[in-house]
C-alpha cells in the first residue's frame, strides 16, 4: 500500500475521483477507452458524474471517494488493501470546500460521495455524516447529496446521515451470496441487507410523519438504489433480473445498477475477458430492468430456464415479441394501453399518446411515427385499421433477419466530430483552484 502524506487537496482530488469511477451512478462502467476526436465523452477522467432531478433536468455531481483506504480484501476492487496503489483521504472540510468552491463556479449542482472502510464502518460512517452536517449547516448547501451508506455501520449513524442526504444507496456487490462468500469473504449479505430495509422502513415512517407534521425533515427523499458487479461470478441472466425484481418488490428500491465487471486485478479466482468487460451484456440487463420497471414485465416473461440469458444481438422486448408471435400483430385502434406497451417500437409516452389521439379521429402510420413509435420496429407487429404497413410474414427467422438489418444499417451511420474536455485541462480555469490544506 503507497499512502503519500502531505497531499494538496488537488492531488487528492485526482486519486480519489479517479478511484470513484468504478462506483456507477447513472454513469459509464469505467473502461479504459479513450476519446477518439470523433465522438462525445471518454471513459479515461474521472470527477463529474451525471444524474436526473425529479423534474427531468440532468445534474452534474462532483463525484469522489472519502477516502480509498479499505480494510476489505475484496478480489475485484482496485481499492483493496493488498493492492499497492497510491491512497488517500480527505477530511470533512477539504470535501466541503471542494463541492462549495467548484458549486461557485457553476461547474456541478450536487455530491455524489462514496468511500472505502478506513478502520471499520462505525468510523467510516461518522465521517461522511460529519461531512454532510458541515455542508448542511455551516456552508448552507442545499444542492442535491447522493451518499453511501456503509453496510455494517451503526443505525443511528445511517438514520442521522440519511436526514442530511437525498439519495443513499447500499451497493449489493454481486447477485448472489454465494458469489459474495467468493470474492468478498470479508462481507456477507445480511450486513449488505440489513441498511437497505432501514432505509425503507424509515422513509415509510417518514413519509406519515410529513403528512401529520408538515414541517418535519425528510428521511432520503429521493429513495435508494444499489448496485451489481456483473460478469464477476457465474450467475446468468435470469438470476441477475430475478435478484433486482426482488429488490424492486421488497425494498422499494428506486434504481438498480448493473456494472460491467472490469479486470483491474490479476486473481485466480476472477474471470479471464479476453473480449473486455461485457458491456453488451450489461446493456441488455439495463434495457430488461426498464422493461420491469415501466413496461410492466416480469423476470420469468423476459427469460426462463430454458433460456436464462438475453439475446445478445437484439433487445429483450424484440426478443420476448419474436418468442410470442401468437399474441401479435396488435391493432393500435383498439388495443389498451398496457398491450401497447408490449409492442417493440412503442414506448410508454407514444403507447399514451396513441390511447388519447384515437379518441379525437383516426390513426395513421405516418401519424404513429410523429407520435414517437419507432416503425424500423413496430412494423413487424401492428395493424393500423386492419392493415400493415407492409405485407410481412409472422414468422421468426423473417423478422429477425429484417431487425438485424436495420440494427447493422444504423451502426453505419456517419457521427459528427467532438472534441472532449478534461476535468484535469490545465487550460481549465478551475485547474487554478486554491491549495486549501
Amino acid at each position: 500500500m503507497v499512502i503519500q502524506e502531505n497531499l494538496g487537496i488537488f492531488d487528492k482530488l485526482k486519486i480519489l475521483s479517479d478511484a470513484a469511477k468504478y462506483d456507477v451512478a447513472c454513469t459509464s462502467s469505467g473502461t479504459k477507452r479513450k476519446g477518439s476526436g470523433t465522438g462525445i465523452g471518454n471513459c479515461v477522467e474521472a470527477g463529474i458524474c451525471h444524474s436526473f432531478s425529479a423534474d427531468g433536468r440532468c445534474i452534474s455531481l462532483l463525484k469522489i471517494l472519502l477516502t480509498n483506504e479499505c480494510v476489505y480484501d475484496c478480489k475485484y476492487c482496485i481499492n483493496r488493501c493488498s493492492n499497492d496503489v497510491p491512497r488517500a483521504t480527505f477530511t470533512p472540510e477539504e470535501v466541503c470546500q471542494l463541492t462549495i468552491e467548484f458549486y461557485r463556479r457553476n461547474y456541478i449542482e450536487g455530491l455524489f460521495l462514496s468511500s472505502g472502510v478506513l478502520q471499520n464502518p462505525n468510523y467510516t460512517m461518522e465521517l461522511l455524516y460529519q461531512t454532510l452536517c458541515l455542508l448542511r449547516t455551516k456552508y448552507h448547501f442545499e444542492g442535491y447529496i447522493h451518499v453511501k451508506a456503509i453496510p455494517g455501520a451503526s443505525p443511528v449513524l445511517i438514520e442521522k446521515t440519511g436526514y442530511l442526504a437525498d439519495r443513499m444507496s447500499v451497493n449489493l456487490e454481486l447477485p448472489t451470496a454465494e458469489g459474495l462468500k467468493k470474492l468478498a469473504p470479508h462481507k456477507s449479505r445480511r450486513t449488505i441487507l440489513a441498511p437497505m430495509r432501514q432505509i425503507q422502513t424509515m422513509r415509510q415512517e417518514n413519509q406519515y410523519d410529513l403528512t401529520v407534521y408538515r414541517r418535519s425533515s425528510r428521511f432520503v427523499p429521493a429513495g435508494q438504489s444499489t448496485q451489481m458487479i456483473i460478469g464477476a461470478t457465474p450467475e446468468n441472466d435470469l438470476q441477475i433480473i430475478s435478484v433486482a425484481e426482488s429488490l424492486y418488490q421488497k425494498f422499494q428500491i428506486k434504481r438498480v445498477f448493473y456494472s460491467a465487471f472490469v479486470q483491474v486485478n490479476e486473481d485466480a479466482a476472477l474471470p479471464t475477458l479476453p473480449g473486455g468487460p461485457p458491456l453488451l451484456r450489461e446493456h441488455r440487463l439495463y434495457q430488461a430492468d426498464w422493461l420491469m420497471r415501466f413496461y410492466g414485465f416480469e423476470a420469468g416473461e423476459l427469460l426462463s430456464e430454458k433460456r436464462p440469458n438475453f439475446n445478445v444481438f437484439l433487445d429483450p422486448k424484440c426478443d420476448w415479441a419474436i418468442g410470442h408471435l401468437e399474441q401479435f400483430p396488435v391493432e393500435v385502434t383498439t388495443a389498451d394501453y398496457h398491450t401497447l406497451l408490449r409492442v417493440p417500437g412503442i414506448g410508454v409516452k407514444s403507447a399514451k399518446r396513441i390511447v388519447q389521439a384515437r379518441r379525437y379521429g383516426s390513426l395513421s402510420f405516418e401519424g404513429l411515427k410523429k407520435m414517437g413509435v419507432v416503425l424500423k420496429r413496430a412494423i413487424y407487429f401492428i395493424t393500423c385499421s386492419g392493415r400493415m404497413y407492409y405485407p410481412v410474414k409472422l414468422e421468426e427467422d423473417a423478422i429477425v433477419r429484417n431487425l438485424l438489418a436495420g440494427e447493422k444499417q444504423d451502426a453505419r451511420m456517419e457521427v459528427p466530430k467532438y472534441h472532449q474536455m478534461s476535468l484535469f485541462d490545465d487550460t481549465m480555469p478551475f485547474a487554478d483552484l486554491p491549495n486549501m490544506r
